[in-house]
């Protein structure tokens, strides 16, 4: 199961900066601008991204419980904000550099876990209780699919602007 997540957290982080340099390039007026989407803009889904990260990641604490090189690769989240509503180019920035803090801490995050540590609880109220919790390999899944469902509504604003993007496959680099 390491390999597996092992793979998932590189390609999470491959794909999120990819949408970044993508996201770089453009105006901040254009970040910004309303596309459509639930989360409006561009810079509103790679926010919503990074809040999930956030999120999903802060359910962990309990269940890596005594593993220190997994609790400080969590606790190096503790310097990410979620921005809400329009960014300026200063809060672009800071959104950006705190989505490479929350792929790091999930590539070290994975990389610290022993095998039975995939098993471990993570206690949750999303099915009303039902089950109270699920295993981290569940959540850790829901993580990586997550940030690819919202990648891929940045993926049909980009193909609408003519912008090219891909990041639709886990390259074979990851497998080493």
């Amino acid at each position: 199961m390491k390999e597996m997540f092992t793979m998932f957290a590189g390609y999470n982080k491959e794909a999120n900066r990819t949408l970044l340099g993508i996201l770089d390039k453009m105006s901040n007026e254009d970040r910004e601008k309303a596309r459509g989407s639930y989360y409006k803009s561009l810079s509103g889904i790679a926010s919503h991204i990074l809040g999930g990260a956030f999120y999903m990641m802060g359910m962990f604490t309990d269940a890596v419980g005594k593993n220190p090189a997994a609790r400080k690769a969590l606790a190096a989240l503790g310097k990410v904000t979620v921005p809400k509503g329009k960014l300026t180019e200063v809060q672009w920035k800071k959104l950006a550099a705190d989505i490479k803090t929350a792929d790091d801490a999930f590539v070290k995050l994975v990389s610290a876990l022993s095998e039975a540590e995939f098993s471990a609880p993570v206690g949750t109220d999303w099915y009303g209780g039902k089950p109270a919790s699920v295993p981290l390999y569940f959540m850790l899944g829901q993580l990586v699919a997550h940030g690819t469902h919202h990648r891929g509504q940045a993926s049909q604003i980009f193909d609408k602007l003519k912008i090219d993007n891909d990041w639709s496959g886990i390259n074979v680099k990851l497998l080493s």
